[in-house]
């Protein structure tokens, strides 16, 4: 699946492109999850998320908005949009070139969910300082 999106975007497989430039192309995911479902896809490889430089991150995420706000206008019905972008198998990434999916949301039935849990009866001050303190530990300069 790397490998469409790498043949996507130098037009060696059809797909149906909606924006395109020298670092990213963004294409309609064949799933249509609902209706304008669309992959950001940055042009250089990269497996996930974990693998982003400083300028690989400004160049996909400032695309973002522009492309998104062309989802959400494309279609009056659009009310909402979720921004997902899964890191790892047990994330539910199952192709292994960074993609960002936009998913147009028409009402709270149109077949797509994700789910949050509470956990935070779970967690007391001393886990979320020691959870707090871990992160902070491992921020890159």
């Amino acid at each position: 699946m790397i490998a469409f999106f790498v043949r996507s975007s130098q037009g060696k497989i059809p797909s149906y492109k909606v924006y395109e430039d020298d670092l990213v192309y963004a294409f309609l995911d064949i799933s249509q999850n609902t209706p304008g479902h669309t992959l950001l896809v940055p042009k250089e490889h990269v497996a996930n998320l974990f693998d982003y430089d400083e300028q690989l991150a400004q160049d996909v995420f400032t695309r973002l908005p522009k492309v998104a706000r062309a989802v959400r206008d494309s279609n009056p019905a659009i009310e909402g949009m979720n921004v997902v972008n899964n890191n790892g198998a047990v994330a539910y990434q199952s192709v292994f070139h960074s993609h960002i999916h936009l998913i147009p949301r028409y009402t709270k039935d149109d077949d797509f969910s994700i789910h949050f849990v509470d956990n935070s009866g779970e967690c007391n001050e001393e886990k979320y300082t020691a959870i707090q303190q871990a992160i902070i530990d491992h921020l890159e300069d």
